[in-house]
């Protein structure tokens, strides 16, 4: 082919050193692509440029900063002023020229269109091989039909990604030659991109040679049917949820998508982790299973251990006990990185499986230091609130009067006002709790500076969540003894009591809804959750604009006192209206106007 110069809108096409046109080249940019087609080992590295770019998520954003949980309701960070992404979000310093989440560093590249651009160009290249791989050369005629599948699956993948940050999006069925009339370019609805999600799904999984799960390390994170199932019931939960349906309700067929992956996944092999096989490390309660499976790798055997992971990143692991645990107040630590905010504490259940507050109105006032608790609940007392609670709150909380082990030694926390561990609301101490709390869900027993362990490589997808996009929908769609029974399943695990029977559909809602944050705490969900289920007019100020710690003072008796306090004085940035999606880069949003006449930008950026 000849070589062309390169047309750049929408960062749809990549940009090569020369600007040559990308069909005419190779991987590395210096062959010809009849010479990459021609040879397989070639066309297998053409295949791995489609999983480049895959968020390593985590610990691994800037400054190893839990960003995504740090921007939620869950967590607060203690790096606000240290120049970390968090800093322009918690002060809205942020805008579309310059937006803080969007062009995060956490192994996406974080260029200035990081999200945007690097999902795009993942697309495009995994197009690019779909429409050439039936023409090229491959080492078994078995690789041509998997290598495809794999493609379309990423393609998803990478759609997915988009639809969440930014909503609408165009549909590119095919790679665009440089000269391509954008003109008449338009941004589909979250649906449409859902079901151009299933279409690829979907011809992924009638391939015969592509596998359910992968079960030898050399291929670590190459992609599954189990994958191309859990996103198809993710894509479709969004385009049921209130911020993207445009007005129509989806949810019958969110349920009918969910159902049938669930259905398949255990059918071919995916279950809970419900048993922990080191009783030596998490113990042997109730919530030893669920710790153990989000702090350790999903191992690759035909026979595996965790048969829950659907899908994790090859790398991104870090030594978690030095960011984000308990802060440099112990030794060898960095600093106390995101903390969770007493909202996350206040949604664990007690033991009984009542809800400690009113789920439909959690707190009597806007700063959420009056709540509304629940009447039927008999077991919490406000002044012993952390006795009786759901187990995960123990193995994703560290509060006063907490048992862990640190640097082989047993160490009490103490949280309390001139205690070892104690909260500090000045916003340059990196070493202590904004909140009275800190994190330690995805830490493994025992870590320490003496005794570094990483955590485990970033989950992506897991059948308990899947389990719960199925409650989720099933419930919307009213299908309530279903939404019981997959929520039912994830509750069991950790031994939480079943549902109650006769709960109306918006009380199971709100049940399920509650149990996401529970169960997915830490796991970037409750972000998107907590925007996909706002109007488009809505905007998140009752969960995202004020935060609270719980100070406590302990008594001359050796009793404690327990007092809700904001954090500061001043709301949180990210809870308005234009917070419920990203804005697009300023520069493609303003070409794409000027070339189509139609606005592209998200509302209010």
């Amino acid at each position: 082919m000849k070589f062309q110069r390169l047309l750049i809108i929408l960062s749809l096409v990549l940009i090569f050193s020369n600007c040559t046109d990308v069909l005419d080249m190779a991987p590395d940019g210096n062959m010809q692509m009849d010479e990459v087609l021609s040879d397989p080992d070639k066309v297998e590295a053409l295949l791995n440029r489609c999983y480049e770019k895959i968020p390593q998520k985590g610990y691994s954003y800037w400054f190893f900063e839990s960003l995504v949980v740090a921007a939620s309701d869950d967590g607060y960070t203690s790096d606000e002023a240290q120049g970390v992404p968090s800093t322009d979000i918690y002060t809205d310093n942020t805008s579309a020229s310059s937006h803080a989440m969007r062009d995060s560093h956490d192994g996406h590249g974080g260029n200035n269109t990081g999200y945007w651009a690097n999902s795009w160009q993942q697309i495009r290249l995994c197009t690019q091989f779909i429409e050439l791989i039936d023409g090229a050369a491959v080492n078994k005629e078995t690789d041509r039909g998997r290598f495809k599948a794999e493609a379309r699956v990423l393609r998803a993948f990478f759609y997915m990604e988009l639809i969440k940050w930014f909503g609408k999006v165009p549909i590119l069925e095919q790679t665009l030659p440089f000269d391509a009339d954008f003109s008449t370019m338009t941004r589909s609805s979250v649906y449409d991109v859902a079901k151009f999600i299933v279409s690829d799904c979907d011809a992924a999984l009638a391939e015969p040679n592509l596998p359910w799960r992968i079960d030898t390390s050399n291929e670590a994170m190459r992609v599954t049917k189990a994958l191309a199932l859990a996103l198809k019931t993710k894509a479709m939960l969004f385009a049921a949820s209130p911020l993207h349906n445009e007005g129509q309700n989806y949810w019958e067929e969110a349920y009918t998508t969910a159902k049938d992956a669930v259905t398949k996944l255990k059918a071919n092999g995916y279950e809970l982790f419900t048993k922990t096989t080191q009783p030596a490390v998490y113990g042997t309660g109730p919530g030893a299973a669920f710790r153990q499976l989000v702090t350790q790798n999903a191992d690759y055997s035909a026979t595996p251990r965790d048969k829950e992971t659907i899908f994790q990143v090859r790398s991104g692991d870090v030594f978690v006990w030095h960011i984000g645990y308990i802060g440099s107040n112990m030794a060898n630590t960095y600093k106390c990185g995101t903390s969770p905010t007493q909202e996350l504490v206040d949604a664990f259940e007690t033991i009984d499986g009542q809800p400690v507050l009113n789920l439909t109105k959690p707190y009597l006032d806007e700063k959420h230091l009056q709540p509304n608790y629940n009447t039927l609940n008999t077991l919490y007392s406000p002044n012993d609130p952390y006795a009786n609670r759901d187990p995960r709150f123990y193995e994703t909380v560290i509060h006063n009067g907490s048992s862990i082990v640190f640097d082989s030694k047993t160490v009490k926390i103490e949280t309390f006002v001139g205690g070892a561990h104690a909260l500090n609301f000045d916003i340059t101490n990196r070493s202590s709790s904004r909140t009275g709390y800190y994190h330690n869900k995805m830490v493994t027993p025992g870590a320490s500076g003496n005794n570094g362990i990483n955590n485990s490589k970033w989950k992506y997808y897991r059948l308990g969540e899947t389990l719960l996009d199925l409650a989720e929908a099933a419930a919307e769609a009213g299908h309530l003894n279903e939404a019981r029974a997959a929520a039912n399943e994830v509750r069991a695990r950790s031994g939480m009591p079943e549902l109650p029977v006769g709960l109306s559909q918006a009380e199971l809602t709100l049940r399920i809804r509650n149990e996401r944050r529970v169960e997915l705490a830490w796991e970037e969900q409750r972000y998107f959750d907590l925007r996909r289920w706002q109007e488009p007019t809505g905007n998140l100020s009752e969960t995202c604009k004020w935060f609270t710690a719980m100070v406590i003072n302990k008594k001359s008796d050796g009793g404690f006192t327990y007092t809700r306090q904001n954090i500061s004085g001043n709301p949180r940035g990210g809870w308005q209206n234009r917070d419920l999606l990203l804005p697009l880069p300023l520069n493609e949003a303003a070409t794409l106007e000027a070339v189509t006449g139609q606005k592209w930008q998200n509302p209010g950026w």
